[in-house]
């Protein structure tokens, strides 16, 4: 698992986690429920692991582009 700082109040959550027996990368948003709970958002994304060399690809490729 991983946190990346959003903005004060949300993080940007990535984890490897099993789903009725798929391997899957989810990235969700986790907001600050008031009481020093992360909880998560609607805001996310969640595909199968075979994907994230493409996803990474990808991300790579906007950062060259200085997208990022």
């Amino acid at each position: 698992m991983a946190d990346i700082t959003k903005n004060s109040r949300e993080v940007i959550r990535i984890t490897r986690e099993d789903f009725r027996g798929h391997e899957l990368i989810n990235l969700r948003v986790f907001y600050d429920a008031g009481d020093g709970d992360l909880r998560p958002g609607k805001q996310g994304i969640a595909f199968r692991t075979p994907l994230l060399p493409d996803v990474l690809r990808a991300l790579g490729a906007l950062a060259t582009e200085g997208a990022v």
